[in-house]
């Protein structure tokens, strides 16, 4: 008897999904890199441009995310009861959501400077901004940090009620 799981269709979209999961969650991440790495008082035009840019590749990546989670929940992971009986994908959804509602304020912020930047100017950013948004960015880099830990507990089956 083979081991070899033929590539079905079924097999394809289950692992289609799960890919763009994992690939929107590492964009996350990186974007947030990224913006940690570059924000900073009064950045030039190319920091800033990229600042921006950073931000939309973000939006993009985490809404990615959310749905290709949502699907996986629903249609192509586990029976749903295996997410939503455990306690560690409500945390899972509780920090995405947070890091999410973070984000709001580095948005915003950009989208700002998208303002200035179209009319050939530069936004003015002060130390104490560049500080905050600094400052915002690093608690959303340790909560996305956070979800890969609890992803893997999770498809140990960790946190499932005892049968």
């Amino acid at each position: 008897m083979s081991l070899a799981v033929a590539l079905t269709t079924d097999v394809a979209s289950r692992a289609g999904v799960a890919y763009i999961h994992y690939l929107s969650f590492m964009l996350c991440f990186g974007a947030l890199v990224i913006e940690r790495r570059v924000i900073k008082a009064n950045p030039d035009r190319r920091e800033t441009t990229t600042m921006v840019i950073t931000d939309i590749v973000y939006g993009i990546a985490a809404l990615a995310l959310l749905v290709t989670g949502i699907l996986h929940v629903i249609h192509f992971g586990q029976a749903p009861e295996f997410y939503t009986q455990n306690p560690l994908f409500w945390w899972k959804v509780g920090i995405y959501l947070s890091v999410g509602g973070l984000s709001l304020y580095p948005t915003i912020t950009y989208i700002l400077w998208a303002i200035p930047l179209r009319k050939g100017e530069l936004p003015q950013v002060s130390k104490a901004l560049a500080d905050r948004l600094a400052w915002i960015i690093n608690i959303e880099l340790a909560g996305f940090a956070s979800i890969p830990l609890l992803a893997t507990l999770m498809a140990r089956g960790v946190g499932l009620p005892a049968t």
